[in-house]
């Protein structure tokens, strides 16, 4: 499934994209700082259904897996070749952008999660209760979780080794399962609003004309 050639280290230049999280990190951080949950222009993101839909702890799983995932996802497409790695990383780090440059002019936030005590003391309910002391219920929307898990399958499915194969049927059938678990994760944990889920959907198949059909669509880099 993967090309040997491409395995050669000379290859690792290619990999300069990623010098992208040297901007995300800081700018993500600085939002996290700026607009804390109290700060007094928060817009709090909730609609009725938000409420409906009950708290699962179950889903604490594939949202973790989430964190594996997409550098998976990474590693399988940079061995595919630059054409199929440079679109990945335009297609997730311009969505990255666009979700940074919202929550910077639009701070949002939600009010939506579980009081921590009345989560289960098992192991999955201790998992969330770390997560909710690491992670603040502030700029979420767009959903970056829903957003670039999405992305990620696309570029996946789209990859030419697992075109007319049995296994790339069977892995990219795998991918859409955690991709949709990962999307409803964000929201049954209260995470996320469905709002948020939407918007991050909606952001990525806007993205996928403009990078698939537009950017990179007669586009090669020579290997």
């Amino acid at each position: 499934m993967f090309n040997k050639e491409r395995l050669k280290p000379q290859n690792l230049k290619q990999t300069w994209p990623l010098l992208y999280f040297f901007i995300y990190m800081p700018w993500f951080m600085l939002l996290e700082k700026s607009y804390p949950a109290d700060y007094p222009g928060m817009h709090f993101i909730h609609i009725p259904l938000d409420d409906v839909l009950p708290f699962n702890e179950w889903f604490i799983i594939p949202y973790i897996i989430w964190f594996l995932y997409i550098p998976v996802v990474f590693i399988f497409i940079y061995f595919q070749g630059k054409n199929e790695f440079y679109r990945l990383c335009a297609y997730e780090f311009l969505g990255m952008t666009i979700c940074l440059v919202i929550c910077s002019v639009y701070p949002n936030g939600l009010h939506l999660r579980v009081n921590p005590a009345d989560i289960s003391h098992n192991f999955l309910g201790n998992i969330v209760r770390f997560l909710y002391t690491t992670d603040t219920p502030t700029n979420v929307l767009p959903s970056i979780h829903v957003f670039a898990t999405i992305s990620a399958h696309i570029c996946l499915v789209h990859s030419n080794t697992l075109k007319h194969t049995v296994a790339g049927k069977r892995i990219k059938a795998i991918s859409l399962i955690v991709t949709i678990c990962i999307c409803l994760s964000t929201i049954f944990l209260k995470q996320h609003s469905i709002v948020d889920l939407v918007a991050g959907a909606l952001l990525s198949f806007i993205l996928y004309f403009v990078i698939f059909k537009v950017a990179f669509k007669n586009t090669e880099f020579p290997e």
